[in-house]
């Protein structure tokens, strides 16, 4: 589960309500110097029905008539962007490690076993493609291409959220038009008492599409986004490690060269697996 995200979400939303209910007052030269006044009635002055459908309604709408393919798949979006860390470079450069040292004892030939054990369909892939004696430049080009438009799709959904991410405060802004234009149709003295709801209307839907833009769709894109490039990099591990069982590389230097993927905490953190001390504390024993 992706604690932080909703961690993150959580106080936004505790963060403005808190903001909605309190009031500070400052009485320079007076005892006590700050004034607080807690009023949580008054998170009521932030509900409007017509806004939430002016505001979300017209969002989603604009999201389904620009993505109607994608749109079906929001649900399996947030399924992945709440899932755990699905991709972990240290457990690719493991199992690459480990089929380097199975070729090498028993060649391409035995890895065919281990292809039809592994669960990521690009890895498996990957690891038929050299099973089955496929030159080296033509396995690099289906793999690298399988990785641009994996990618490309991956692109495509973070573009209908962010798509979302834009239309919330432009429908916030009509709202507010709304609100602004039935409050001037009042101020010829007719209807008076309907002036302070349609000023309501018009102010709290800018509040709802900055809300629904910057708390929801906009973190929603970012996630998504960061996934996209936690599975790239590992297809990319896959991809060079695969290459280099093929040629029949030695899996200490395969071990070396496919740790240079990640960075330094990575590397740290795989030693420290491994047993081995980080780079870092390694040089501080020496010199003592």
């Amino acid at each position: 589960m992706n604690v932080v995200y909703l961690f993150g979400i959580v106080l936004a939303a505790a963060f403005t309500i808190f903001g909605i209910m309190i009031s500070i007052g400052i009485n320079p030269g007076q005892t006590p110097m700050f004034d607080f006044s807690f009023t949580p009635a008054s998170v009521w002055n932030f509900v409007d029905v017509s806004s939430v459908l002016i505001v979300l309604g017209g969002t989603l709408a604009v999201v389904i008539a620009c993505y109607p393919k994608l749109a079906r798949s929001i649900p399996s979006h947030i399924k992945i962007m709440l899932r755990a860390k699905a991709f972990d470079p240290s457990a690719y450069v493991e199992q690459l490690v480990e089929l380097a040292q199975i070729a090498r004892k028993n060649g391409l030939l035995a890895l065919e076993e281990k292809a039809n054990d592994q669960p990521d369909p690009f890895f498996k892939q990957a690891i038929m493609l050299i099973v089955d004696a496929n030159d080296p430049d033509r396995v690099r080009s289906i793999l690298e291409n399988d990785i641009e438009q994996t990618s490309a799709r991956h692109q495509e959904v973070v573009a209908m959220y962010e798509r979302g991410s834009n239309a919330a405060p432009a429908f916030g802004m009509i709202g507010t038009l709304i609100g602004l234009i039935n409050m001037l149709k009042g101020l010829d003295g007719a209807d008076m008492e309907s002036l302070g709801p349609n000023m309501s209307v018009a102010l709290v839907t800018t509040f709802y599409g900055s809300f629904l833009a910057h708390v929801i769709f906009n973190p929603i894109a970012a996630n998504l986004t960061a996934r996209d490039e936690e599975e790239v990099l590992c297809r990319q591990i896959v991809v060079e490690g695969i290459m280099a069982i093929q040629s029949g590389e030695n899996p200490k230097f395969l071990r070396e060269r496919l740790m240079t993927f990640m960075n330094q905490r990575q590397r740290d953190m795989q030693g420290e697996a491994e047993g081995q001390p980080a780079e870092g504390k390694g040089k501080r024993r020496k010199r003592k």
